[in-house]
């Protein structure tokens, strides 16, 4: 089945007693333009989403008919769980994780990291507060840095954002 569009979200719609058929995703699957996946009834999605990065969320609806519905789920992984004290600890984890072109995550205070174990430890000897636990990683931070960011450009920095972040 060909999908090129999402057509809304699980809680935007009346199931009916409809079945619910998951397309499980893996956190680095949610910007994939081009993809080929079966559902958990075995149903094979070709996704196509050539015009859009498509950032699939969790409940983003593909299908529907008079039977089924087919939605997006994300599946949990492993992940390096952080709960910095202050700001510069949010600075300084920032930086360190940015040196690794690794993603990132927030959930609430926290920032989340995919897990790797060399990462893992390294922060655990540098004494933050680090977890290993199961989580979804659904909100990811846009670190794209604006270039020549200064007084006369209303567009903030990266830092800025996140300590902006971190003061809500």
């Amino acid at each position: 089945m060909l999908i090129q569009q999402k057509i809304g979200n699980l809680q935007d719609f009346n199931t009916n007693n409809r079945t619910i058929d998951w397309l499980n995703l893996e956190w680095f699957e949610v910007n994939k333009r081009i993809l080929t996946k079966k559902t958990t009834n075995s149903t094979t999605l070709h996704l196509k989403f050539l015009g859009e990065n498509p950032q699939y969320t969790e409940g983003d609806v593909l299908f529907e008919n008079e039977e089924t519905i087919i939605a997006v789920i994300i599946l949990a992984c492993d992940v390096i769980v952080l709960k910095p004290k202050n700001a510069y600890e949010i600075a300084s984890l920032c930086y360190e994780i940015g040196n690794k072109h690794l993603p990132l995550f927030i959930e609430g205070d926290e920032l989340l990291i995919p897990f790797e174990l060399p990462l893992f430890n390294m922060l655990k000897a540098a004494n933050y507060i680090v977890l290993k636990e199961q989580r979804k990683l659904t909100k990811q931070l846009k670190t794209t840095v604006l270039p020549h960011v200064g007084s006369n450009n209303n567009s903030k920095s990266l830092f800025t954002r996140i300590l902006d972040l971190t003061s809500q």
